[in-house]
């Protein structure tokens, strides 16, 4: 089984964490037909880490783990935060194929994306 990992930042308001929930919840209804299963998972400020998110994936039977960054610029936490946590999980389970998509702001959709909301 493919998981997805959709990687947040975490926010102190958890309304804004819910957000992201939410938005995981909706993907997961589309990606279910797929034999795709979808999570949430944070930076920082918020539960699930990255680790304990993809180690929930692999506890759910993942053969295959795909984080997705949820960040509209390649910052520190792209570049190297989240690659850094998911080399650890990655050492941890050298069975389990663990990869990073491309970030968020990286697709090419975005700016039409963008341009619908003006």
């Amino acid at each position: 089984m493919q998981s997805i990992l959709l990687v947040a930042h975490g926010s102190r308001r958890e309304a804004s964490n819910n957000e992201v929930r939410r938005r995981v919840a909706r993907l997961q209804t589309t990606a279910a037909p797929l034999q795709r299963d979808v999570r949430a998972a944070f930076l920082e400020r918020a539960s699930p880490s990255i680790p304990d998110g993809i180690q929930q994936c692999i506890d759910a039977g993942a053969t295959e783990v795909t984080v997705l960054p949820y960040f509209l610029s390649a910052g520190r936490h792209v570049a190297a935060d989240i690659p850094h946590q998911v080399r650890i999980k990655q050492d941890e389970h050298p069975d389990i194929k663990i990869s990073i998509a491309p970030y968020l702001g990286s697709a090419a959709a975005i700016d039409d994306v963008l341009l619908s909301l003006v």
